[in-house]
């Protein structure tokens, strides 16, 4: 059997400097879904979704959705929300048109999210029960009705529902945190695109949670130098402390100016499409 192509396509990030500014939307005739996955935990996904996704909204003017498919809930915590009721989150696949009724919108105009619960645990069990291989594409076009940008927060899983995330991905966003384990983390995502993916997304890599301080970190941003890099700062934490994204709780700071670099990179590449 011939050799499957893993050499996948990657985008660069861009460098802001000056003040947060608004983001003139990309010339897309259709919604995209833009997932944050890696199979590591602890390293900022949720952070990164939460605030790409409020990108979206203020600054493209997109209406977005946050979509968590973490049964920690984080996403739906950061915006201060809760489901509606527990164990309906797993429904969302099972049910047509459930997933309206989970909607909950925030309190930023063109932002809803559609929050985890504890249910989400069963959802690979779920999908594979089902044999509905693109299950989680075919709600996301659905809902493509309603939002022009879909942002998945997805658990650190290879499996069925990690399958199904790269089907439905526009665009895959990793990311890393600088360690000996991030190479790894990467190309295990690679795969699993390779794997299950006809149409390959392209992969954006984005170094998180970056202390130029530490000589490892230092290491890792010369060696990648072209990748988006969100810093280790306090405004960042305080996202989950004030449950509010850090464009809006520090716009002028630098970790809001990486957040808009990374939503620029974001809407170039969904605008090629």
């Amino acid at each position: 059997m011939a050799k499957r192509d893993r050499t996948l396509p990657r985008i660069a990030g861009a460098r802001v400097s000056g003040a947060l500014q608004a983001v003139s939307p990309a010339k897309a005739e259709s919604a995209a879904t833009v997932a944050i996955y890696s199979v590591k935990g602890g390293v900022g996904k949720t952070t990164i979704a939460a605030n790409l996704a409020w990108c979206s909204a203020e600054l493209s003017g997109r209406p977005t959705l946050l979509w968590d498919l973490d049964a920690a809930g984080g996403s739906g915590f950061l915006y201060g929300l809760e489901p509606h009721r527990s164990r309906a989150a797993g429904e969302v696949f099972a049910r047509e048109g459930h997933a309206e009724k989970l909607i909950r919108r925030t309190t930023f105009d063109s932002l809803d999210v559609l929050p985890a619960d504890e249910s989400i645990r069963t959802l690979d069990a779920t999908l594979t029960a089902m044999g509905k291989r693109k299950r989680l594409a075919r709600l996301a076009e659905t809902l493509g009705a309603r939002y022009e940008r879909i942002v998945l927060d997805c658990p650190p899983v290879m499996n069925e529902l990690s399958a199904q995330v790269v089907r439905a991905a526009d665009l895959i966003i990793v990311p890393l945190p600088p360690s000996p384990l991030s190479a790894r983390a990467l190309e295990l995502v690679v795969r699993e695109v390779a794997d299950h993916a006809k149409r390959h997304p392209p992969i954006l890599p984005v170094l998180s949670m970056l202390d130029m301080r530490r000589a490892l970190h230092k290491a890792a941003r010369e060696e990648n130098p072209a990748w988006p890099a969100i810093p280790y700062a306090n405004a960042v934490e305080q996202c989950a402390v004030q449950q509010r994204p850090v464009g809006a709780i520090a716009p002028q700071s630098p970790s809001a100016q990486r957040f808009i670099g990374l939503w620029r990179a974001i809407e170039r590449k969904l605008g090629e499409r």
